[in-house]
């Protein structure tokens, strides 16, 4: 079943429920699919690695938002963003741990031949896909200038 049914599937659950919070998340998941269908004219039942990275970029929102209502002093609308954020990480696959990201990105320097921060694009191209969805992609891309400088 795809990810796509999947949500759909939640939202159906969500309803019979009465969970508004989880419906509404789930609605805003919705909406930004059939945004992103119109605006390009394509279908993204079949594009699986483009759901992940629509989930993972409102997950990356929500994180942000949650830092600026905290700085900010407004801890309840960061509740509001975390209680949004549980429920688009239900849809997201496992998180990587630290050493899986590590053994990633270590072994795409490796097969790219990088040698220095000018070879950064070659190996964030090999680690971005295998990586979607399953860790943030700014912490990766600190660790592989970390190996690489």
């Amino acid at each position: 079943m795809s990810l796509k049914t999947t949500i759909k599937d939640a939202m159906k659950e969500a309803m019979r429920a009465k969970d508004k919070a989880r419906l509404g998340t789930i609605r805003l998941i919705q909406a930004e699919f059939k945004r992103i269908e119109v605006d390009e004219r394509i279908d993204l039942a079949d594009d699986e690695p483009r759901i992940l990275a629509i989930l993972d970029k409102m997950a990356k929102q929500r994180r942000d938002s949650i830092n600026q209502y905290n700085e900010a002093s407004r801890p309840e609308l960061a509740e509001i963003e975390q209680e949004e954020l549980v429920v688009i990480q239900s849809f997201l696959p496992q998180q990587l741990t630290a050493e899986e990201i590590a053994a990633i990105v270590s072994a795409a320097i490796t097969e790219s031949g990088a040698s220095g921060m000018q070879d950064m694009g070659k190996v964030m191209a090999l680690v971005k896909p295998q990586v979607q969805g399953r860790a943030d992609v700014g912490d990766i891309s600190k660790q592989v200038k970390a190996k690489l400088a």
